[in-house]
């Protein structure tokens, strides 16, 4: 019966990583302590609406954009941009500025970096979580751990399967060990399962809530305002090739026509 052991070998790995996963997607379906008042649509201003449906990025995205529509930034399409207005009217715009060179020249990936991991972004992460209309990041980090967890003891469950298959059976025939054994992997199955489930309604960026916020907003203002199709669709929403290309530049890593980046 010494395959008994690799049995509870299994066993401890299964229940731990699925102890840890359902406690995490419980914690992600939570709604946030003290949430604020519900949002409607048109309460979204369009850095909210970015973030929602694209993240980090996707605010790089649109404030580039935005600084370039009212010809204060200029964005070439070989990905390199150009300061032409100095100052910064909000955050979001001062963090692009503030990764400008002395010389008033940037390549669009280092602005879009700076944007999405700067404070503004940040902060607007952290109240558009606390409003409900974004999955909390711990929350989101603590279920993809868990998953991974999970994954791992599922492997763990089949590796112990094969050791205890080759390990002196005891009079066990194998139909009674892998029996014993289904018993772990099923739960680890389930758990993967109601996982799944539990935080599918989610996307990366946006809750439930949040989703129907960008629903109702693109139906109503996308069509006709360039700035809330980009905020809500990202670059493929931008007309003009040359434009897309620029800002498409910051997606890939990639300068066109430029080499050593």
């Amino acid at each position: 019966m010494f395959w008994v052991l690799f049995l509870l070998v299994a066993w401890a790995g299964v229940l731990t990583s699925c102890t840890l996963l359902l406690r995490a997607a419980s914690r992600a379906a939570e709604p946030p302590a003290g949430a604020a008042a519900p949002y409607h649509h048109h309460e979204l201003n369009l850095y909210e609406a970015a973030y929602l449906a694209g993240g980090p990025g996707r605010v790089a995205d649109l404030t580039l954009l935005s600084m370039h529509r009212q010809r204060r930034l200029l964005l070439a399409h070989t990905g390199w941009a150009t300061v032409l207005d100095p100052v910064g009217r909000d955050a979001h715009e001062r963090s692009v500025l503030g990764a400008f060179g002395p010389d008033g020249q940037s390549p669009v990936p280092d602005l879009r970096s700076a944007v999405a991991a700067g404070d503004a972004v940040r902060a607007l992460a952290e109240r558009l979580g606390e409003a409900g209309l974004a999955p909390p990041a711990d929350a989101a980090l603590g279920v993809g751990e868990g998953v991974r967890a999970v994954r791992a003891a599922t492997l763990l469950v089949l590796a112990m399967a094969g050791a205890a298959l080759a390990a002196p059976t005891g009079g066990s025939t194998t139909t009674i060990v892998l029996g014993w054994f289904a018993l772990p992997l099923l739960l680890g199955a389930g758990c993967l399962a109601i996982a799944r489930f539990e935080t599918h309604p989610y996307s990366r960026w946006a809750s439930p809530a949040g989703q129907r916020l960008l629903h109702a907003l693109e139906r109503e203002r996308a069509a006709g305002e360039p700035l809330t199709a980009a905020a809500v669709r990202g670059t493929r929403a931008v007309a003009e090739p040359e434009l897309r290309a620029a800002l498409r530049c910051g997606n890939r890593g990639r300068i066109p026509g430029q080499r050593g980046h």
